[in-house]
């Protein structure tokens, strides 16, 4: 009787005389078992598994259902426009031209761009180790060999050349969560490119309204120095014809250089502010000027989204959370240096005395076996860096928490401000006509000797200073109002 798992015997019992296709239809079920089985030991060294934990978005800070600073000057809706271009809004076409100019030519944008184009780099670099690594070798060399014990030499040349494959199957998880990392570090990198451009768009219109504020200051002085010279030219004919003291005409005087002075530094701030733009905006300052206009434009109504929707639209708020998923999967490649690291490997080619390579017999070949490492001892160097993923996830965590935090404030702040600056703009006009009806009486009354100069004086600085700071405060309202809408993310489109 043929031992158990042995083919069947013919009649007869001869064992030789085996049936030939039972003993094909024994091997060829063998040889359908050994693909599945090498199919089913790939799929698993390719599927391995994942040691990061988890990844859950931070919890966020309680979201009002309105901000609390909202005034009824500032509907809480997105605007019915869904342009980037938000600063369209305050209706300046000046501000408008400039803007445009910004994404071509400032150079810190370009450096910006630079950066996200280095992160995005880091990602394709992180994602090529799922891959094989392929290298050719080839080599020429001659040798002296002593060929009998009678000093007989044999020279020769070895002609030799092939290629080298190794492949690290990821079973860990430890190439996914690297690449995994490096992506949520361009979307950080991309969102930080938004931020920088945001603050470069909002710093130029805080400085082109800063510049239309010395405009209508410059303005404001040039009527001044004019009605003070004509205030001085009355005072010089009344002294003359002794009407008036010559205490009068010093005084005068002295109203007159003063507010030349002033007039003298708003034209210097200007110069610099107008060189500060161009250089946002990448231009040459020696070329480059801005033309003035004397009146500055009304505040607009600012459009407010809301606070549900801020921190989706907060560049930096993006850019923390996304330094938070890089951390998660950093943890991820620490957790895999704890376990063994297997590369697999094979080379092949030609080795050969003659030039003729790849010929018939010098082909040489190996394939495996597959290597493993393993750190037993390292004196707590893995422990250390997994501690160290761990802090700089709770530290990311931290910071998101932080800058969402600020992200409402600096809203509230910005809405606060648009608020009290709308009312202070509105008392600062009644006290303008108030300083502007006493300067006419005051000089009428001169005119006719019931009062001195003194009067006049004071009547004139008093409004001066009132219109003065009511160009400062309208001034702050358009600034403030940039600054709203750069702590709001920039435009305001829709994202439901």
């Amino acid at each position: 009787m043929p031992p158990r798992g042995c083919p069947p015997t013919r009649a007869g019992g001869d064992p030789a005389r085996v049936s030939r296709p039972s003993r094909r239809s024994h091997a060829g079920a063998r040889v359908r078992k050994r693909p599945q089985g090498l199919v089913a030991l790939l799929l698993c060294l390719l599927s391995g598994c994942d040691l990061a934990p988890a990844y859950r978005k931070p919890a966020t800070p309680d979201i009002p259902a309105s901000f609390k600073e909202t005034g009824p000057w500032t509907p809480a809706r997105p605007m019915d426009a869904g342009q980037r271009a938000w600063w369209s809004v305050m209706g300046d076409a000046g501000l408008n031209g400039l803007e445009d100019r910004v994404a071509q030519g400032s150079p810190q944008l370009a450096a910006a761009v630079a950066r996200y184009d280095q992160a995005r780099a880091l990602v394709r670099r992180a994602r090529a180790e799922f891959f094989p690594e392929i290298d050719a070798t080839a080599s020429v060399q001659r040798e002296r060999t002593l060929f009998t014990r009678g000093g007989t030499y044999f020279n020769y040349r070895e002609y030799a050349a092939g290629g080298v494959v190794s492949w690290e199957p990821d079973i860990w998880g430890r190439i996914r969560n690297l690449v995994a990392a490096a992506r949520a570090d361009a979307q950080a990198s991309a969102a930080d490119l938004a931020a920088v451009r945001l603050s470069l768009e909002a710093e130029l219109g805080d400085d082109y309204f800063q510049l239309r504020g010395l405009d209508a200051r410059i303005s404001l002085l040039r009527q001044t120095v004019t009605a003070y010279a004509a205030a001085l030219d009355l005072t010089t004919k009344r002294f003359t014809g002794g009407a008036a003291s010559e205490l009068d005409v010093g005084r005068a005087q002295t109203q007159l250089a003063a507010t030349q002075s002033l007039l003298d530094q708003q034209v210097g701030d200007r110069a610099v502010t107008e060189h500060a733009i161009a250089v946002l905006i990448g231009a040459q300052p020696s070329g480059f000027s801005i033309a003035p206009v004397d009146d500055l434009a009304a505040p607009p109504v600012i459009p407010v989204t809301t606070p549900s929707r801020l921190l989706e639209r907060r560049p930096d708020v993006a850019a923390a959370e996304r330094h938070m998923a890089a951390a998660n999967a950093r943890i991820g490649v620490a957790r895999a240096a704890f376990f063994p690291n297997i590369t697999l490997g094979a080379t092949g080619g030609s080795d050969t005395m003659t030039s003729a390579l790849f010929s018939a017999g010098t082909g040489v070949w190996a394939l495996g076996p597959a290597m493993a490492t393993l750190a037993v001892f390292d004196g707590g160097r893995r422990f250390a860096d997994l501690a160290q993923v761990h802090a700089e996830y709770a530290e990311a965590a931290a910071q998101y928490r932080q800058v969402a935090l600020d992200a409402f404030r600096e809203v509230e702040d910005r809405l606060a401000l648009l608020n009290h600056l709308a009312d202070a703009s509105a008392r600062q006009g009644e006290a303008v006509s108030a300083a502007a009806r006493t300067n006419r009486l005051a000089t009428i009354q001169y005119r006719e000797g019931a009062v001195d100069y003194l009067q006049v004086v004071i009547a004139q600085t008093a409004e001066l200073q009132a219109r003065e700071d009511m160009i400062t405060i309208n001034t702050r309202r358009l600034v403030t109002g940039i600054d709203l809408v750069r702590a709001m993310g920039g435009g305001w489109k829709d994202h439901a």
